[in-house]
C-alpha cells in the first residue's frame, strides 16, 4: 500500500518556500487528498498541482494558484477532478473545450464598432488611402453608429441595416449605397474571421435581400447627379474662367479639358506626363476604377501644362504653401465664379435665382465634377461615338468578355475627340475664340 503524505494544515502552506539552491520549482505533498501537490517557484510563487493517472498517463492538472485558491478549496478542486477522471473526463481536455468555448463567445460578442476598426486593420490597403478611410469612419459615425455601433455582429440582422439605411436611401442614396456596400463586406470578412456564424445569410446583401426592401440605388439617384453647366453655356463659362488666375483655376481648366476627375487632377505628378507625345498616363492606383488610365491630351491641353510654373515637388498643381491643392480649391474657383456672375445679375437688377451656371434640371450651381457629364452630354449631342466617349471618362465599356478582348483604348481617336471638345470650349466653332490666360506667376 503507498505510503500516505502527511496532511499539512494553512500555515505549513503559507510558510513552504523555496530552498533557493537551483532553478527549479520544487513541489510540496500536501496530503488530505492523494497526488495534491504544492508547486512553488524559485520566486516562492505558489500554485496547486493534482498529479494522477488520465487514460493511463501520469498528468499534472491545475488547480490554481495559492492564496487566490486555499488549501481547502484546492482540496476539494482535487477531489473533483478525480471523480471526473474516474467518469472518464479528462479535467485537462475539459478546462481546454471550455476556454475555447469562452473565446469564441468572445469574438461573437464583437461589436459592429470594433469590426469596422479590425476590418480597416486588415484590408485597409483595399479600402483605399488615409482620405478613404477617414471618409468611411466619418460615414459610419454619422450614419451608423447611434443605430448598430453597439450591436454584436453575430447579432446584426437585416432589420438593423434597413434602420441605418432608410432614413437616407432617397435624400443621400449615393452615400446609402456605399454604406450598405461597406456593412457586407464587414460582415463577410467577420463571418470568416469567426466573429459570426459562417453559414449564416448576410443581412447586407442586395440580391434576394435588401433588393426586395428598398428602391434600386440607379431608380432613386435619377436627376440626383452633379450639377453640370448647360451646352450652351460653356463658351461664357470657359471664357470667365480663362480670366482667373492661380493654381486652382488652372487645375479646374485641365481637369476640363481632359474631362478628368478632380482628385486625378489635383495628384498629377510630372512622372506621369509626356509633353512631346501629348499622353498623360494615370497609374492604377489614383484612379476609381484601380486601372492605368491614358488621356489624349489636346494641344490646348498641353499649352496650359507648359505654361505651369514649376515647384520642388513633382506636382503638377500644387497648392502656395507646398503639397498638393486640396479637394475643396477647384470647387472654390467655381463657386466664386457663380457669386461673381449673381452679384453682377443683382447690380443688373436681374433675378439671381437663374445667374451663373446652373444645371438644366435641379437649377443647382455647377460644380467641377458636373463638367464630366457637360462633356457627356457634349459628346452625345455631337455625334461622338459611344465607347470613344465613355473611354475618354475611364468608365467600363461593354461586360467583362468584350473588355477582356479590347486590345486598344482607341488613344489617337480619343485625342482628335478632346481637340474638338477644346475648341468647341473656346467657342473656335463660333469663331470667338477664347484665349489662355498669361502664364501664372510663381508664388514666393
Amino acid at each position: 500500500m503507498p505510503k500516505m503524505a502527511k496532511e499539512l494544515g494553512p500555515l505549513d502552506i503559507k510558510r513552504a518556500a523555496h530552498p533557493g539552491t537551483h532553478e527549479r520549482n520544487i513541489w510540496v505533498q500536501v496530503g488530505g487528498v492523494s497526488g495534491l501537490i504544492l508547486q512553488v517557484s524559485p520566486g516562492n510563487a505558489k500554485s496547486w498541482l493534482l498529479r494522477t493517472l488520465i487514460g493511463g498517463k501520469r498528468r499534472a492538472v491545475g488547480l490554481g494558484a495559492y492564496p487566490e485558491v486555499s488549501l481547502a478549496e484546492a482540496r476539494d478542486r482535487a477531489r473533483q477532478a478525480k471523480a471526473k477522471v474516474r467518469d472518464g473526463i479528462d479535467p485537462i481536455e475539459e478546462r481546454k473545450a471550455t476556454r475555447a468555448a469562452l473565446a469564441a463567445a468572445q469574438r461573437r460578442t464583437l461589436t459592429m464598432a470594433d469590426a469596422l476598426e479590425m476590418w480597416i486593420e486588415a484590408k485597409g490597403a483595399q479600402i483605399g488611402n488615409e482620405k478613404a478611410i477617414k471618409y468611411l469612419r466619418s460615414t459610419f459615425e454619422t450614419y451608423a453608429a447611434a443605430e448598430v455601433g453597439r450591436i454584436a455582429v453575430s447579432e446584426i440582422e437585416t432589420r438593423d441595416i434597413l434602420r441605418v439605411l432608410q432614413p437616407i436611401w432617397l435624400t443621400k442614396t449615393e452615400t446609402a449605397r456605399k454604406l450598405r456596400m461597406r456593412f457586407e463586406a464587414i460582415l463577410n470578412w467577420a463571418a470568416v474571421a469567426g466573429h459570426r456564424p459562417h453559414d449564416a445569410p448576410n443581412p447586407a446583401r442586395w440580391n434576394g435581400n435588401l433588393a426586395e426592401l428598398l428602391p434600386r440605388p440607379d431608380a432613386v439617384a435619377k436627376g440626383a447627379n452633379q450639377p453640370a453647366i448647360a451646352q450652351a453655356d460653356l463658351p461664357a463659362w470657359w471664357a470667365a474662367l480663362a480670366k482667373r488666375g492661380g493654381m486652382g483655376a488652372a487645375a479646374l481648366r485641365f481637369a476640363c479639358l481632359c474631362a478628368s476627375r478632380s482628385g486625378e487632377v489635383r495628384g498629377a505628378r510630372w512622372e506621369e506626363i509626356d509633353l512631346e507625345a501629348g499622353l498623360w498616363i494615370v497609374p492604377a492606383d489614383r484612379m476609381k476604377m484601380k486601372r492605368e488610365h491614358r488621356v489624349a491630351r489636346s494641344p490646348d491641353a498641353v499649352a496650359l501644362l507648359r505654361d505651369l510654373p514649376r515647384a520642388e515637388s513633382d506636382l503638377v498643381f500644387w497648392a502656395p504653401r507646398g503639397g498638393a491643392l486640396s479637394d475643396m480649391t477647384l470647387s472654390k474657383v467655381m463657386r466664386d465664379m457663380q457669386a461673381d456672375a449673381e452679384r453682377a445679375e443683382q447690380k443688373a437688377g436681374e433675378p439671381v435665382e437663374k445667374a451663373g451656371w446652373r444645371d438644366l434640371r435641379t437649377g443647382r450651381p455647377a460644380v467641377p465634377h458636373g463638367l464630366r457629364s457637360s462633356f457627356r452630354d457634349w459628346a452625345a449631342d455631337h455625334g461622338v461615338d459611344h465607347t470613344l466617349a465613355e473611354l475618354a471618362l475611364a468608365h467600363d465599356v461593354g461586360d467583362a468578355t468584350e473588355r477582356a478582348y479590347r486590345r486598344t483604348d482607341l488613344l489617337e481617336r480619343r485625342r482628335q475627340v478632346m481637340s474638338q471638345w477644346s475648341d468647341f470650349l473656346h467657342g473656335r466653332a463660333a469663331e470667338t475664340v477664347v484665349p489662355f490666360p498669361a502664364p501664372l506667376a510663381v508664388r514666393s
